[in-house]
């Protein structure tokens, strides 16, 4: 169970110097915009013929004895490689303390072996960013958002200190903010929504969902819970090519709710799978979501769905503010 970290009011505020991907830049702004503690500082993104990365972190001197952090984004293994040399090389300026704020680990869903052979990539990831220099102030600290399985946090050295972070929050501060929030329900597709969310929203009732094999077929069924009549939201922590949540909406549906929603911390879709869930005529109105939640966690995906119906955007930047500050 992730806790939700709170800022110490009494402890003494600190000016951080925030560092960011190019992915990440519209993000950073606002996570800029949320407090008067937070200053952007910039790095040339440049390659050299051969297309390795040729970067310069500008500044360098003035950064000495600053409170110092870094907004990445890992959206592809064609960026890794560049925003891991910045990080690597941060702490060693001679920073006061260096902080990673990685929204999304991408690896996540990798994280165990089956059979012998399997490469579990989450492992490899966190054992990267396990190995990231020490700066003055001690360890870094990386704060990551919803990660996929709790035990991941067992991953990491003692080089970092992992800060498990929600987005959850903002999900419930904008639920209260609907019509019909007195008729909310929120659906878990599986077990394991269940085990990382249900402490966080145990304010609502709740249907569980899960799969149940049915010859060469997984079917979506309702475990527990009755959706009759109410807006579900149905919340995980990340969607790819959104198949089971189509499927949750369907039985949902079948068993009388009045809406169906969405919510998830990350939302990854590749391919455009997005656009299985975009209102396009009048007559899929009744199969359709009526929101799908995501925040920003992947900048592609928010330029991508910018302006569609039924797409909105939370914004994880008040969070990453005040996580800066911990």
């Amino acid at each position: 169970m992730e806790a939700i970290a709170k800022t110490n009011t009494n402890a003494p505020k600190k000016q951080v110097l925030l560092f960011y991907c190019l992915e990440c830049e519209e993000l950073a702004r606002k996570v800029a915009a949320n407090s008067d503690l937070i200053t952007l500082q910039s790095i040339n993104w440049r390659s050299f013929e051969d297309g390795f990365p040729n970067l310069y972190i500008n500044n360098a001197h003035d950064i000495r004895g600053q409170h110092v952090a870094f907004l990445a984004s890992f959206s592809s293994p064609s960026v890794i490689f560049e925003q891991l040399s910045v990080i690597y090389a941060l702490p060693r300026l001679f920073v006061a303390s260096f902080s990673l704020v990685l929204p999304f680990f991408p690896t996540a869903t990798f994280e165990r072996m089956d059979e012998e052979g399997d490469v579990a990539t989450a492992f490899t990831l966190a054992r990267i960013l396990s190995n990231i220099p020490i700066s003055r102030g001690g360890p870094t600290s990386l704060v990551i958002y919803d990660i996929h399985a709790l035990q991941e946090r067992f991953y990491f050295g003692d080089h970092v200190l992992p800060l498990f972070e929600t987005g959850i929050p903002l999900l419930k501060q904008r639920l209260r903010q609907l019509p019909d929030s007195d008729k909310i329900i929120i659906a878990f597709p599986d077990d394991g929504a269940w085990k990382r969310f249900h402490n966080l929203l145990d304010d609502f009732p709740t249907v569980v969902c899960n799969k149940v094999r049915e010859g060469d077929k997984r079917i979506v069924r309702i475990k527990e819970g009755n959706p009759a009549g109410c807006h579900v939201v149905i919340v995980d922590d990340l969607v790819q090519s959104g198949g089971t949540l189509i499927e949750c909406q369907k039985v949902l549906a079948a068993h009388g709710a009045a809406k169906v929603s969405a919510y998830v911390t990350h939302g990854v879709f590749p391919k455009r799978s997005w656009e299985r869930f975009t209102h396009k005529n009048d007559e899929d109105l009744e199969k359709a979501f009526a929101y799908f939640w995501i925040t920003d966690s992947c900048p592609g995906t928010v330029k991508a769905v910018a302006s569609k119906t039924p797409f909105e955007v939370l914004s994880l930047a008040g969070s990453i503010a005040e996580a800066l500050q911990i």
